[in-house]
């Protein structure tokens, strides 16, 4: 059994309480947002045969940054014109609706327990253009098995059918099973790695575990990175494709 960071650390909350910084709505022309256009653009043609529906960005373990670079990318894509909803799949470390000011909001749990509730209840339109998100919901005490039900399976089908590209953000991988479960639902995943954070055995052990599911790794992205001017801008750098460098 391998462990990673032995030592406990404490988890911010900050995100959860009040959201997280959505760079690419508030400073549009920024040269991070530019980095996100750049994000988009090589998505889009990682692969030349076919159109990415759904994307699952996850990371190997918490405080990496992957519900920021979600919710910005999904901001990007909107802007591009495309109908794009953001679906928070962290039902445990929930950001959606501190972000997005959504008070009590009733979310991805409440459509995957309910049979009579309206998936729609769980739209909410945003102030950007072509862009929606889905909260989470209550937390629920069964994530990863409601994430691996049929009723899940019938709702990424139905969304895909509606909307030109789903995000979900998922829990890290090596915290609990979630993001494996939901990568074998969805067109590709990509793996959030924040600089002076991730630990490379932990890097590793997370693509094995996504491999093993056979969840196809559209590629990673690494974040938190120093310009080199020091300018001390947050950046979003390094997307690139797995099998490109080999250790």
């Amino acid at each position: 059994m391998i462990f990673f960071n032995n030592k406990k650390k404490q988890l911010s909350n900050d995100s959860m309480e009040n959201g997280v910084h959505m760079i690419t709505a508030a400073a549009p022309n920024s040269v991070i947002s530019e980095q996100f256009k750049t994000i988009r653009t090589n998505i889009q043609f990682s692969n030349a045969d076919k159109t990415y529906k759904s994307l699952m960005l996850t990371s190997s373990l918490a405080s990496e940054g992957k519900s920021t670079v979600a919710a910005n990318l999904a901001v990007t894509f909107a802007k591009q014109g495309l109908k794009t909803l953001l679906v928070d799949a962290d039902m445990r470390r929930p950001t959606i609706n501190a972000t997005f000011s959504i008070a009590n909001p009733k979310g991805l749990t409440n459509y995957l327990t309910n049979r009579e509730f309206n998936v729609n209840g769980a739209i909410y339109e945003t102030s950007t253009d072509n862009l929606f998100v889905m909260p989470s919901g209550p937390v629920p005490p069964n994530p990863a098995e409601l994430l691996n039900s049929r009723r899940m399976d019938s709702l990424i089908d139905s969304l895909e059918k509606q909307l030109d590209l789903v995000i979900y953000d998922a829990p890290p991988v090596l915290s609990v099973t979630d993001a494996q479960v939901l990568s074998t639902k969805v067109d590709g995943t990509i793996l959030v790695v924040r600089q002076n954070v991730a630990e490379k055995e932990a890097v590793r052990r997370t693509v094995e575990l996504l491999k093993h599911v056979k969840a196809n790794i559209v590629g990673t992205l690494l974040n938190d990175v120093e310009t080199k001017g020091g300018n001390g801008y947050y950046g979003y750098y390094g997307y690139g494709y797995y099998g490109v460098k080999k250790d």
